[in-house]
């Protein structure tokens, strides 16, 4: 092993100026922990809300949440993965942008042989956000019918085959035609580009003035009072993100005045919060990746050098599917 690992951290928040690069000792795994090595890591919005200030962290600070590598050795008591171990995790304490780094076993899953570096980190963060949407949040069948906001996305293209596979009628939405084709060829029922129409009057015609089941929506400021036009009485509205700002206060009667809606904010780290949890997520979505019936879509690669072009990306919208950085 080498005593420093190359580490993006952040001093202040702020724009992507703000990251910067520096060789942070890494040491041997106490217990509870382990060591990794990265080979690659994956981009995800929750990256770019905590380096602009959206979310607020201790400073100074390193970021990433997701990665995939090798363990090169664990501390006393980790008995699930061994040195050597193919792994990958989605969540623990920041600090993926790293060329290694040590960190609690509980969040490391085994990867399967069959699963390379990049799609697992690609798929971890993603992927069990999906998997908690369909499984854990509200109850969901074949026949239900969602609506999806950023279809093309990480987890929006992940979700439209996700859908797919069980028979669930997903609607989605997306910033252009393109974007549209990409989610329709995912798995997705129908699409809606957003640049040149209106969500609301469209899934209003696509349901026959029903509505759907329920909404998945992690664009938050856009789209959150469509969103819940959207949905049929008791529907279920999940916000579970904010990539165009966060939602503004409202007034709770509006649920009871559009139809005695539901309206959760989850987040995935609640979810994978209990190890033996979270290690059954991964391996229902290992399955599914597994069968085929979930393929990860890379868009985007960067050399983790590029990290600022990379977050410039993704705030602006301009990638398509997954990211991941190689250290």
């Amino acid at each position: 092993m080498t005593a420093t690992a190359r580490t993006v951290v952040i001093r202040q928040q702020g724009g992507p100026e703000v990251l910067e690069f520096e060789d942070r000792p890494v040491g041997e795994p106490g217990p509870g922990e382990v060591r990794l090595r990265h080979h690659a890591v994956g981009l995800n919005f929750i990256d770019l809300y905590q380096r602009s200030g959206l979310y607020k962290i201790p400073l100074p600070a390193p970021l990433g949440q997701e990665a995939a590598g090798v363990v090169e050795a664990v501390g006393e008591g980790v008995t699930h993965v061994k040195e050597g171990d193919r792994v990958a995790y989605g969540g623990g304490p920041a600090g993926a942008y790293a060329e290694a780094r040590v960190m609690p076993a509980g969040a490391v899953v085994r990867l399967p042989d069959a699963i390379s570096f990049e799609d697992g980190a690609a798929a971890m963060l993603k992927g069990l956000t999906v998997q908690f949407l369909f499984r854990r949040t509200v109850p969901l069948a074949a026949g239900d019918t969602v609506l999806l906001h950023a279809a093309a996305g990480g987890v929006g293209l992940l979700a439209c085959q996700w859908a797919r596979s069980e028979g669930i009628r997903l609607i989605a939405t997306a910033g252009s035609a393109e974007k549209c084709r990409l989610a329709l060829d995912h798995g997705a029922a129908e699409a809606i580009d957003t640049s040149a129409s209106d969500f609301v009057a469209e899934v209003k015609r696509l349901t026959g003035g029903r509505g759907v089941d329920v909404v998945m929506d992690s664009v938050g400021k856009d789209t959150f009072e469509g969103s819940l036009d959207c949905l049929r009485p008791l529907g279920m509205m999940i916000s579970f993100g904010a990539s165009s700002g966060k939602v503004p206060p409202f007034d709770l009667l509006t649920l009871m005045a559009k139809g005695s809606l539901k309206l959760t904010r989850p987040s995935l780290f609640t979810h994978i919060a209990d190890p033996a949890t979270c290690r059954e997520m991964a391996a229902d979505l290992f399955a599914k990746m597994a069968d085929g019936s979930v393929r990860v879509r890379i868009g985007q690669r960067f050399r983790l050098d590029e990290v600022a072009e990379a977050h410039r990306a993704l705030a602006a919208r301009a990638t398509t599917g997954s990211t991941v950085l190689i250290p």
